[in-house]
């Protein structure tokens, strides 16, 4: 079974699904835009429910974050591992949650067990107009 890209599939604009096994450091993950919603009270921003999965021991590449992205990311299933703008790796658990700002780098994003599956709904407040929610790393 193949995976979606999370970090690349973002940067298309939710256009063109990639699978991992097309980009190079990518494994076992899965990107689906669940909601999408302009906020009414907020001329201008709009609010994007992703759905993250990630396979056992399934992880992103490395990216930045929109500069206009707040990012609200809840663990549904299993354990992630997350390290923010080179800070420490924390590993949050089912019903854990953490906080993302406009601009951040998050250089790692993975699933913490090699066994189970874990599942993340990140929550974006993004400017309407911004399509591009994450740009992954250049080598």
């Amino acid at each position: 079974m193949k995976y979606y890209l999370f970090p690349l599939l973002l940067a298309a604009g939710y256009a063109v699904p990639a699978f991992a096994d097309d980009v190079q450091g990518a494994k076992n993950a899965k990107i689906t835009l669940v909601y999408e919603h302009a906020l009414p009270d907020v001329p201008g921003k709009s609010i994007r429910g992703v759905l993250v999965e990630y396979g056992p021991g399934g992880y992103s590449p490395a990216h930045t974050d929109a500069k206009s992205a707040i990012i609200y990311a809840t663990v549904l299933e299993g354990a992630v591992k997350s390290q923010i703008n080179g800070g420490p790796v924390r590993t949050f658990k089912a019903g854990e949650s953490f906080t993302e700002l406009p601009g951040d780098h998050h250089g790692v994003s993975a699933n913490a067990s090699d066994k189970e599956p874990s599942k993340l709904l990140a929550v974006f407040v993004v400017n309407t107009d911004e399509k591009v929610l994450t740009i992954p790393d250049r080598k």
